[in-house]
């Protein structure tokens, strides 16, 4: 699996650009080339069961996480500083 050949800090900023409203699925893909189920089976290594649940729950039909449904288009992650 893709996960395998990613350092701690780059996962550990994949995870931070999933918890982002604003950043898609899309973004990460382009950057880091991982799908969607991907990015959802790190976010459940990465964080705690109770906390992936609220996370899924937060971001499953949002409009924001999915580039073709979004009217910003973003090209990549622009953290909050």
């Amino acid at each position: 699996m893709k996960n395998l050949d990613l350092t701690n800090e780059e996962k550990y900023r994949i995870v931070e650009m999933a918890w982002q409203d604003r950043t898609t699925f899309d973004v990460i893909k382009t950057q880091f080339d991982l799908s969607e189920n991907q990015i959802k089976n790190l976010m459940r290594e990465f964080i705690s069961p109770k906390a992936y649940k609220r996370w899924r729950k937060r971001v499953q039909g949002r409009v924001t996480k999915h580039r073709k449904r979004v009217e910003f288009k973003p090209i990549r992650f622009q953290g909050p500083w």
